[in-house]
């Protein structure tokens, strides 16, 4: 499957740590990051990443784009819901495509981790035949 790892600032430590305790589980599959976060969760884990600009310089719309062509399965989006983001509207837009498209969004430690573990049981498997299908939202 591939997965989207993204965090706000304040939350990137919870993001790395995450990975660390989930690494088995996230090697299994294909991974990508907007810049920092990547970067990070590599150099602490050794996970092979595929790394988009930093988030407010486009990376959420990169990752956007995979979601808008039904090319990522999971998104792990840690936010952080108290301090006021300059590219708010391109969350936004990544929460609505989530949405859209049906595809599973953590955006805290707790609903991450029902979703990791859902993973490792390989309860997302219904990801496949969406993907194989194509797009959800198409008549017929």
């Amino acid at each position: 499957m591939n997965i989207a790892l993204i965090a706000h600032d304040k939350k990137k430590d919870d993001i790395v740590r995450f990975a660390i305790a989930y690494k088995t589980i996230l090697a299994e599959h294909t991974l990508y990051a907007t810049g920092t976060t990547g970067s990070r969760i590599m150099k602490e884990t050794g996970l092979s990443i595929h790394r988009f600009q930093s988030g407010p310089l486009g990376g959420d719309q990169e990752i956007g784009a995979l979601i808008a062509n039904n090319k990522m399965d999971v998104v792990f989006f840690f936010r952080d819901p108290l301090t006021v983001q300059p590219h708010e509207p391109d969350v936004s837009a990544l929460v609505r495509l989530c949405d859209v498209y049906a595809v599973p969004l953590a955006t805290n430690m707790g609903t991450a981790e029902i979703i990791i573990k859902g993973l490792e049981r390989n309860d997302l498997s219904w990801r496949n035949i969406v993907s194989e299908k194509g797009d959800m939202n198409e008549p017929g």
